[in-house]
């Protein structure tokens, strides 16, 4: 039996678009082809949106808190909310995902040293096949460490081989039109 895949966009909100984080442009651009890809060829589209604290820059109900209005979900497109840096604490996306018999996971998003980490290590651990498109993932300078630095840090040395594997958007795509 092949291995029903699905693409997983995570905390891509107005909020922290808006901060301007690391290539952002082509990190909506590449999530925008792997939405197209996927939803013409009837691989599941799965968006995770963070909520804040009231006052926050995701604070529920906020336009900060919605979905970016570029890769927005379609209707029908399942919306897990979270509290956390992973996807699955206190969600039934895990739940969601088994009943659904998806065993294959492409992860975006933000930000790639926290949600990104959390959820990838997390799917890692439930047994989840994991494939990460090289920019798709984004984040923002940190103290003195560059956006550039962790984003290659986490997807070259952290992610590939260990957790997921690391690969470009051509093979990818190519992957999902092959379903």
């Amino acid at each position: 039996m092949m291995n029903k895949l699905a693409l997983l966009v995570v905390d891509v909100q107005n909020g922290l678009v808006s901060e301007g984080p690391y290539e952002k442009d082509e990190v909506i651009s590449n999530i925008k082809k792997l939405q197209k890809a996927c939803r013409d060829n009837s691989v599941e589209v799965i968006f995770v949106q963070h909520d804040e604290k009231e006052g926050g820059l995701l604070e529920p109900g906020k336009i900060g808190w919605q979905i970016y209005f570029d890769i927005k979900p379609e209707e029908g497109e399942k919306v897990f909310r979270k509290r956390f840096n992973s996807a699955f604490r206190e969600t039934d996306l895990k739940e969601y995902l088994d009943s659904q018999g998806i065993t294959q996971l492409i992860i975006t998003g933000m930000q790639t040293e926290y949600c990104i980490d959390t959820t990838v290590k997390v799917a890692f651990e439930y047994g989840y096949e994991l494939f990460i498109p090289e920019k798709t993932n984004t984040t923002f300078d940190s103290g003195n460490i560059k956006a550039k630095d962790l984003i290659e840090l986490y997807n070259d040395r952290i992610f590939n081989w260990n957790f997921a594997e690391v690969v470009s958007i051509e093979k990818i795509i190519a992957m999902i039109n092959e379903r």
